[in-house]
């Protein structure tokens, strides 16, 4: 459908399932070439009509109308002799554990659009193009929830390698799709005919369900501007028929297959009965861990061994350098070594700067001063691909003590025009991690070794909705956080109040301490920077120290130690930020300990 509207004229950023409403005569004309073809069962304009993608044009509140418009267009235009299919993509948002939507919240924006559909009368539910099997157990049970009298047609989309974008495997979701209900099981989009004929030479022996394909007209090749699909329909019907003898019951395809290709498909294959099944040959094992050694906190890294002990830790962040070299920076970070801090926190492109990567700072900083580092790692730049092969390359490379954060959107920065990925966010992120901590990847699969990361993540006790704030750092602790550093504390009567909202899923809290250098720093970060908030108390202590420089460093630094002296006794260490690089300023905050060390004498 969505490749017969776009050679019809309707542009890739238009919303296509809303053309049922503002265009019906046209997605009729579509569905009546692909049925004059030979098609027996065609599937409704909805693919994308759930409500969080059509919020993405505005058409939110239009779900009922545009689905239920949909069948009733499909079901005039083609009659009662060819079945119409309620067609059903993903959400295109992150669920759990990798994003903040719910099972439950998904299961309702998929119930919502599969009652439409199902009123409006469709013959049987086509869920297709999933890649997480987590969202299309949702969407299955979101239609069992209305009936069990329409059949679901559940299809994956897979790589060369016949898993899923998560690393899932064959054994593993034709399985969990045979164990959830599914009448139709199948595959859909992503691949060409040849690499889907290979993975169901797989898939054939693993169930008796009736199987489905629709494999793409190849890929998509980008002709001035236009997308075209170079499977001829000669070729398609060829693999149509090598697909059918291999045991697929209900062929097809998806993008790139035109009214043209089924044709040809239906002519090829009218006279062929799909091969006897053999009985499955092969086991599947329930999921369950690999028998690696899982790391112990304390054993994770010295960072972490004094936190598992309940010792007070300390550590300092430095921004990592503009350019290629870090010999300034090496230089304050060999001060905090002699000094005694405990780490050093490396950000992760703060504040959406352009400067040398968290995870070669972190190396460097390790390998040449021999002090460990805290890698702030943020979600911002990389899709879920590019996130496992760092964390992957990070932990052969030793790096242990991780901060993961969701990272400040491009705007921020230089370049705002910059593309933000944000697959996931860092409660996603926080689930990630522990697998590989669990010697599992996305999709369940072993990867070896385990990986030995002490996952950290952010917070804000101070946040404008704090239960919004709780509720996410809920979601962190379930996720597998085992400590957590906060946003830079100006008032501790807040923190405390936070402190024993969280009781309930307490882990070790670091508190962050930034020591103002002068009042204009201080409407800085509480003006421009998310996240932190700078009491008006404090605001006027600056205020009043703005005479000089150093009147107002004197009364930032004061500020600081007095902020980490109250805090000593209520968190279990504390990360001093060095403002503009300033490692001897960032130290001075550490006398306020010394303080507190002889008042307990």
């Amino acid at each position: 459908m969505g490749t017969m509207l776009y050679a019809k004229g309707i542009y890739v950023n238009r919303c296509y399932d809303e053309t049922n409403l503002s265009n019906p005569s046209l997605v009729q004309e579509v569905h009546r070439e692909y049925v004059k073809a030979g098609a027996e069962i065609i599937q409704s304009n909805t693919f994308g009509a759930n409500r969080p993608k059509l919020e993405q044009h505005g058409f939110g509140g239009q779900v009922q109308e545009i689905n239920y418009k949909a069948v009733k267009l499909a079901r005039e235009a083609v009659g009662p002799k060819v079945y119409v299919a309620g067609a059903m993509g993903p959400l295109g948002i992150r669920i759990e554990p990798w994003g903040p939507t719910s099972f439950d919240e998904a299961r309702a924006f998929f119930r919502e659009q599969a009652e439409a559909l199902i009123d409006g009368g469709v013959d049987l539910i086509v869920l297709e193009t999933f890649t997480d099997l987590t969202e299309i157990h949702e969407a299955m049970r979101a239609v069992r929830e209305l009936t069990f009298d329409i059949p679901i047609v559940a299809q994956m989309t897979i790589g060369e390698d016949a898993a899923t974008g998560y690393g899932t495997e064959p054994e593993v979701y034709i399985k969990r799709l045979e164990e959830w209900g599914a009448e139709v099981i199948g595959l859909n989009c992503s691949i060409g005919p040849k690499p889907m004929l290979e993975a169901f030479e797989r898939i054939t022996q693993m169930t008796d369900r009736p199987l489905s394909a629709q494999p793409n007209a190849g890929l998509p090749q980008d002709l001035q501007g236009r997308k075209i699909y170079l499977c001829s329909p000669d070729y398609m019907a060829k693999y149509a028929r090598r697909l059918i003898q291999t045991g697929v019951r209900f062929i097809g395809g998806c993008c790139g297959t035109t009214p043209e290709h089924i044709k040809t498909i239906t002519d090829a294959v009218r006279a062929l009965s799909p091969s006897k099944r053999t009985e499955p040959v092969v086991v599947v094992t329930e999921t369950k861990l690999p028998d690696i050694r899982i790391t112990p906190q304390e054993e994770k890294s010295k960072f972490a061994g004094k936190v598992a002990r309940g010792e007070f830790v300390t550590s300092v962040e430095i921004v990592p350098p503009r350019g290629c070299d870090a010999t300034k920076m090496l230089e304050g970070v060999r001060l905090l070594k002699e000094a005694g801090v405990d780490a050093v926190n490396v950000p992760d492109g703060p504040r959406a700067q352009s400067r040398m990567g968290s995870i070669a700072t972190s190396l460097i900083i390790e390998q040449q001063v021999g002090i460990e580092a805290v890698t702030h790692y943020c979600c911002r730049d990389r899709n879920l691909l590019g996130m496992t092969s760092d964390l992957l390359g990070a932990a052969g490379l030793g790096l242990r003590n991780i901060l993961l954060i969701t990272g400040d959107p491009p705007k921020m920065g230089p370049y705002p025009d910059a593309t933000a990925v944000f697959d996931i966010d860092s409660i996603g992120l926080t689930n990630m991690v522990k697998r590989l901590n669990l010697g599992l990847d996305l999709g369940g699969n072993a990867i070896g070794q385990a990986t030995s990361y002490f996952i950290g993540v952010g917070v804000n006790p101070c946040a404008i909705d704090l239960d919004y704030e709780i509720r996410r750092f809920e979601y962190k602790v379930e996720a597998g956080a085992e400590y957590a550093i906060t946003q830079p504390i100006f008032d501790v009567k807040m923190l405390k109040a936070f402190l024993k909202r969280i009781e309930h899923c307490r882990i070790p809290i670091i508190a962050g301490i930034w020591p103002l250098t002068s009042f204009r720093n201080a409407e800085f970060l509480s003006n421009e920077v998310p996240g932190v908030v700078v009491s008006p108390e404090i605001l006027e202590r600056m205020r009043a120290a703005n005479g000089s420089p150093e009147a107002g460093q004197r009364e930032g630094l004061a500020i600081a130690r007095e902020m980490l002296a109250e805090v000593r006794g209520v968190v279990q260490g504390v990360q001093v930020s060095a403002p503009f690089g300033r490692v001897p300023y960032a130290l001075e905050v550490f006398k306020a300990l010394e303080s507190v060390s002889e008042n307990r004498d």
